[in-house]
């Protein structure tokens, strides 16, 4: 396989998790009655650009199809960080009226629902049908397509140049990293600003959260590596933060190289420089990841064998993506988790792929004692303990895998996505 930025023979392995179908694909009734495909999972490190990448066996348009699954609103705390980020982006670009703001992979509406609240002048890039649809139910405009250099060059012929374009939580999620890229440049005005989201490889790597890796992400960027990408296609990155969201992000600001009106900010060179001090330009950076995600496997495996053993039953919450990743890769069964929760309508009354453990609507499970709850989406552990406070009240106990099997006893407030252990 080639490098799908540089072009570079690919050589070097982060993880082979096997054959998995795409995490999002979650099966009606009369599916389980069908074979599901299984595609290849495996990661790959590229030693000329650093772009930590899939191999290629399963196209974009199967797995954004128009049942798409995934809806952002589901989790009030990204709804709350979107907000967060509107105000503070509007204050930062002194947003207007007379601006335009663009959001690529606008879901259903999770975010530019704060920018029409401020009557800012926006619209979203959304190929997905039923996220579409839903962030039109919000108000809002949707082009229906997937965003690319022909995208861009269309909209802007049509709708003009953005002073800010969004883009959470996508890079990852495209198979063609240039022509991805090389849009923004294109669609912005020449003061124009790109804000990208994504889980920083950095964090997937020392967090140990293999789980994150499907078939949906084709790419796992670290600072480094994407700033080879915008490099190559014309933008520049001026500031970045590092943020919280999804076991540990990175936020970076961009602009139009040719233009420049930002200065770049010293700490983009910071965290640049921590990440050369950790070697995550060398093999040895990567290497023992697999050893780390067969453990981890092994643990869940073993926890969910004795409390069979032992008579003690457990359920999962949360239908994530990233669950299916390691209830895939363990071989976990209805045998071992018969059941998980979940609070998006489009999952509720389906089947986990593969594993084909039913999704139950998340309003039937305060009503459901069991010894343990495993939380799949652990990047959401606060928010759901405190969302079912009654969980740990009855007796129950939440359970996380990544990144050690934990046993929690209690929500902490100030560390979200986090909470006190009693036992591992």
């Amino acid at each position: 396989m080639k490098c799908r930025h540089c072009g570079s023979d690919l050589n070097l392995e982060l993880i082979n998790l096997g054959f998995a179908p795409p995490s999002n694909s979650y099966l009606k009734p009369e599916d389980l009655r069908q074979p599901e495909k299984h595609y290849p999972l495996r990661v790959l490190v590229c030693e000329e650009c650093w772009l930590t990448q899939t191999e290629d066996f399963v196209g974009h348009e199967q797995l954004f199809s128009s049942e798409y699954a995934y809806f952002s609103s589901c989790s009030s705390g990204w709804v709350e960080h979107a907000r967060r980020y509107v105000d503070e982006v509007v204050e930062k670009l002194d947003l207007n009226r007379e601006s335009l703001v663009i959001e690529v992979a606008a879901n259903d509406g999770y975010l530019l629902q704060h920018v029409v609240a401020k009557k800012i002048p926006c619209y979203g890039i959304e190929p997905t049908t039923s996220t579409a649809n839903a962030a039109r139910e919000r108000g809002i405009t949707i082009v229906e397509e997937f965003f690319n250099r022909a995208t861009a060059k269309r909209l802007l012929r049509e709708r003009g140049p953005a002073n800010l374009m969004i883009a959470n939580n996508v890079l990852a999620h495209v198979p063609d990293i240039n022509n991805f890229v090389a849009g923004f440049v294109i669609l912005l005005k020449q003061t124009g600003v790109a804000t990208f989201e994504f889980p920083h490889l950095l964090n997937l790597v020392q967090g140990m959260q293999f789980d994150t890796i499907y078939h949906e992400h084709f790419s796992y960027p670290s600072l480094d590596s994407i700033i080879n990408v915008f490099t190559t296609n014309g933008l520049n990155v001026f500031d970045v933060e590092e943020i919280p969201t999804h076991g540990g992000s990175i936020r970076i600001y961009a602009q139009r190289a040719d233009r420049r009106p930002y200065p770049t900010q010293q700490r983009v060179q910071d965290l640049l420089d921590k990440e050369i001090a950790i070697g995550m330009r060398t093999k040895e950076f990567y290497k023992t990841f697999q050893q780390t995600a067969d453990r981890i496997t092994c643990d869940l495996i073993s926890f969910l064998v004795d409390c069979r053993k032992e008579g003690k039953s457990v359920i999962a919450y949360g239908a994530a993506a990233k669950g299916n990743t390691i209830l895939n890769y363990a071989g976990i069964r209805p045998n071992l988790l018969p059941c998980v929760y979940d609070a998006s309508p489009a999952k509720g009354g389906k089947f986990l792929p593969a594993s084909h453990i039913p999704i139950y609507p998340s309003s039937e499970f305060p009503n459901h004692y069991s010894d343990y709850v495993l939380i799949l989406p652990w990047n959401l552990t606060s928010e759901i303990m405190t969302l079912y406070p009654q969980v740990l009240e009855r007796g129950s106990k939440w359970v996380t895998a990544i990144p050690s099997l934990k046993i929690h006893s209690r929500v902490d407030p100030t560390s979200p996505g986090h909470s006190f252990t009693t036992q591992a």
